[in-house]
């Protein structure tokens, strides 16, 4: 507002009294921790195409597992990814390296703390902790890695990170008994687990058999671009698989799937296709992937879209531009289909009101809002029931 009016005359004033849309937030995103014998070493490269990550790391004979999941990615409709360089352990281990490696080498004890890292301060972060710099980053995968040392770190960056999904790879091969033996992660709500591992071409060593973390996150990219974050990435061709290192059975399935380990299975006439959608999480509340990178993005969303709020007068002005704001933004995922429900009424709900907010809560300067969504889910389980009808009987009945 105009400080003064000391001169007759016609003021025009700028009031700020419209919405303030909320922008959804990317979900695909990824970042790749590797080794690799060439290319920087603990320093995140952001990458948007294989030429890219070749003119920094070399091609597939630079690296065991990364370049091929990174391939992979791309491959299957992958957009954006940095890729993190840990050092080359196998030098590392024997006193060599290069670089940061090389001077750091004495501080490692084993290859998962190249992947642990530590937080030395700004710019000199390594490991999983040089990632917690890049704010992009949706998805975690340290592709190859089956240690469970490493596997509950990178669940445990996305836990604290709070808006990122970890993609985990199974061992290669079982080493005792059959697939009821198979190793998991820990309970989490934020990670996925994969089997088996897909047969691939290398054009250097012919058919190989790689972890299928890098294409699992290019399928997650294809999937939130082609229907959207809330749709499951499953049921989904991997572009580049030429076969499975093992081949699943319905059977193995039935003891896999309960314990939250997605199988890959090839299909007669439909290829070799993602069959599984879940989370390691026992949560039943978290057991799909898509209902959690739902509110991953939802929530990191509005967290992102509400800055403004900060340090408003708290009062019910405040809080009727906060539920009409919110209130929008999540009408408009519901019309995505993103929400269950036959109305908006049935498909969330936002309070924020004197019940949210009463005067203990104003005077500890802090204004609550509670949301409340219905994701979708999977129909994970089709269920057609079939039965005869006699002659001549009503269709109806």
């Amino acid at each position: 507002m105009a400080t003064s009016y000391l001169s007759p005359g016609v003021y025009v004033e700028e009031v700020d009294r419209g919405t303030k849309p909320l922008e959804m937030v990317g979900t695909s995103t990824v970042a790749f921790l590797g080794e690799c014998a060439v290319g920087p070493v603990n320093e995140p490269i952001l990458c948007t195409n294989w030429s890219q990550f070749t003119k920094h790391f070399g091609d597939f004979q630079n690296s065991e597992y990364l370049a091929h999941a990174v391939y992979g990615f791309f491959n299957n409709g992958g957009g954006r990814c940095f890729v993190l360089n840990v050092g080359n352990w196998d030098e590392i281990s024997k006193g060599g390296g290069k670089g940061k490696d090389k001077d750091a080498a004495p501080k490692f004890a084993s290859k998962a703390a190249l992947y642990i890292g530590s937080d030395n301060g700004p710019g000199t972060r390594t490991g999983l902790k040089a990632l917690e710099d890049v704010d992009e980053v949706n998805v975690v995968a340290a592709p190859g890695q089956t240690d469970p040392v490493i596997q509950d770190a990178v669940l445990t960056h996305c836990e604290s990170m709070r808006y990122r999904f970890a993609i985990m790879d199974s061992p290669e091969v079982i080493e005792k008994g059959g697939v009821d033996k198979l190793p998991k992660p820990r309970d989490s709500k934020y990670g996925a687990y994969y089997f088996p591992w897909v047969e691939v071409y290398d054009p250097f060593k012919g058919n190989i058999f790689m972890p299928p973390s890098g294409y699992m996150a290019g399928i997650y990219a294809r999937s939130d671009a082609e229907r959207g974050v809330h749709k499951a990435p499953a049921n989904e061709i991997v572009r580049g698989a030429i076969g499975l290192r093992y081949n699943i059975t319905r059977g193995e399935q039935d003891l896999l799937n309960p314990k939250g380990i997605n199988c890959i299975r090839e299909f007669p006439n439909r290829g070799i296709r993602v069959w599984g959608a879940r989370t390691v999480s026992s949560d039943a509340s978290w057991r799909y992937v898509n209902v959690r990178r739902l509110f991953n993005m939802v929530e990191q969303s509005i967290e992102l879209g509400t800055q403004w709020v900060v340090f408003e007068p708290n009062d019910h002005r405040l809080w009727k531009r906060v539920t009409r704001d919110i209130g929008a933004f999540l009408l408009r995922l519901w019309r995505q289909g993103a929400l269950f429900g036959k109305s908006p009424e049935e498909a969330f709900y936002v309070k924020c009101d004197e019940e949210t907010n009463p005067p203990e809560v104003i005077d500890a300067g802090q204004m609550i809002c509670e949301i409340g969504m219905c994701p979708v889910k999977p129909a994970e389980f089709v269920i057609f029931r079939i039965g005869q009808m006699p002659a001549g009987g009503d269709v109806s009945e």
